[in-house]
């Protein structure tokens, strides 16, 4: 009963916390993200924060995570557009790419950022906590999830296609290893200000690479069911 209680309590703390984190970032900025405005936000000092979370990346990470709820609930109707695994896995780079350059700085900090720590460890004790987050979702979404490795999750994905027949086994390190490439790429492009690119700009330029890397390695015989494509722009 102790430890219940104890759980309980820890959870609630971290509640608390985030819930600041979340205001301070949709408030001044995850650029301006700091212990101490948070812990005097949610009403503590900054040395009980560090009770509760090893250190401000830890924080921010979890704050973060709470901005990625539009993507997760729009994510499942991108998949229901594919006909194949091939074409599901091209919508969920679309609604991906929508979602991540409208908010980069945060999709970085989740999935680019060195944390100090092992990414799969935050996300399960994230999703321990914050289970609710998961409700709804299809069981190959709640699977990519939690499988924080970038490469690792889109291969994951598009392993299917393979006993479809469309990609060789060979293939699929290196397809997923490529295109996560594309978007870390365009991404830092973005947030260090290389190119004047729009979002639907750097939208655009992301899903064509990575349809083309994607087409290279589809079977020739294979590929006219695939019925979604992406043309490169002009910038």
């Amino acid at each position: 009963m102790g430890e219940s209680r104890k759980e309980i309590q820890r959870a609630r703390m971290w509640r608390y916390f985030l819930d600041a984190a979340t205001e301070v970032i949709e408030e001044d900025g995850i650029d301006h993200f700091t212990i101490r405005k948070i812990a005097d936000k949610a009403g503590f000092t900054s040395s009980t924060a560090y009770n509760y979370f090893k250190d401000l990346s830890h924080l921010k990470f979890f704050a973060a995570m709470r901005f990625m709820s539009d993507y997760l609930e729009e994510l499942p109707a991108y998949l229901e557009k594919g006909n194949n695994t091939v074409e599901k896995w091209l919508y969920s780079w679309e609604c991906f790419c929508k979602h991540s350059f409208a908010q980069p700085k945060i999709y970085s900090v989740i999935f680019m950022d060195n944390l100090g720590s092992i990414p799969e460890e935050l996300l399960e004790h994230y999703y321990k906590i914050y289970q609710n987050d998961l409700i709804g979702l299809p069981d190959e979404v709640k699977d990519i999830i939690m499988e924080h490795s970038f490469a690792k999750r889109s291969a994951l994905f598009i392993q299917p296609a393979v006993e479809e027949k469309f990609i060789e086994e060979d293939d699929i390190e290196m397809i997923s290893d490529m295109t996560l490439l594309i978007w870390k790429g365009m991404m830092n492009t973005i947030i260090n200000k290389r190119r004047n690119y729009t979002q639907e700009e750097a939208m655009q330029m992301t899903l064509y690479y990575v349809y083309e890397s994607v087409m290279k390695v589809i079977k020739p015989e294979k590929r006219d069911q695939i019925t979604v494509s992406y043309t490169k722009i002009d910038t």
